[in-house]
């Protein structure tokens, strides 16, 4: 009896791993995969970058290995009309999103953008806060494919609150728009953010060096392998509950302190 209860605490274990879901909106069925301005170019972005790495990742053959997408980060906005429309910035962008999208577009890859849940941005141009009918609707008259929304600035508000406000406001578009949530992981939104967006960030910015990336993917084992766990441990009866305990002894799960 007992080998048979381990038995199936094992399959359970293992079978969650295909359970885990998103947003329902058609996109993020596989992993995002592109590229980012930030880590490179910062605050030093403009629409010649952008189209310079559309062209790159044609003549490297990426898009066919599923690099579709090339994603404006911070400080493309320099204010809002008087109309509260998003801007971009007339010195680097000075042919507008609309235009660098259908550019992007020709290609065959995709254009994302970047905004805050929060007054302002990380860099401090205007965020989306209050703001997010309108930018959301402006983004997709734009032909945006990908929305990566960042948490500075966010005036004390629970993410849990402000980012599902976004979410209503770009499937209210009718367009087919990617939602990236940044929150860093401050309120651990792989517990709560799977009908929010379609991915979701957990951990501070990553930086271009080994440590970085091996610090961030270990705290990615780590956490998944605790809400993996955790999840199913919630389901166990309360003989399964104690084996369980007896096979995970000397792990850290959350759910077991």
């Amino acid at each position: 009896m007992i080998k048979s209860q381990i038995a199936a605490i094992f399959l359970a274990f293992t079978a969650i791993f295909s359970t885990v879901s998103a947003l329902d909106n058609g996109l993020g069925l596989t992993p995002q995969m592109g590229w980012n301005s930030w880590n490179k170019f910062a605050c030093d972005v403009n629409e010649d970058v952008i189209k310079q790495t559309a062209d790159a990742i044609i003549s490297l053959g990426l898009d066919k290995l599923g690099y579709v997408y090339v994603n404006i980060d911070d400080c493309w906005s320099s204010g809002r009309d008087a109309n509260n429309t998003l801007i971009p910035d007339p010195k680097t962008f000075p042919n507008g999103i609309k235009a660098l999208a259908d550019y992007v577009h020709s290609l065959g890859l995709k254009l994302g953008i970047y905004s805050d849940a929060g007054t302002n941005t990380c860099a401090g141009r205007p965020g989306s806060l209050n703001y997010e009918e309108i930018d959301a609707q402006t983004w997709a008259d734009w032909g945006v494919d990908y929305l990566k929304y960042d948490n500075c600035n966010n005036q004390g508000i629970s993410p849990k609150q402000r980012y599902p406000t976004m979410r209503d406001a770009l499937n209210k578009t009718g367009r087919p728009i990617f939602y990236s949530l940044c929150e860093w992981g401050q309120e651990d939104p792989s517990s709560w953010a799977q009908t929010v967006g379609n991915s979701w960030r957990t951990t501070g910015d990553i930086s271009a060096n080994w440590g970085s990336v091996k610090e961030i993917y270990e705290a990615q084992v780590n956490l998944s392998f605790n809400n993996l766990l955790c999840a199913q441990i919630s389901q166990l009866t309360r003989s399964q509950l104690s084996i369980a305990k007896d096979l995970v002894a000397g792990m850290t799960l959350t759910c077991l302190k």
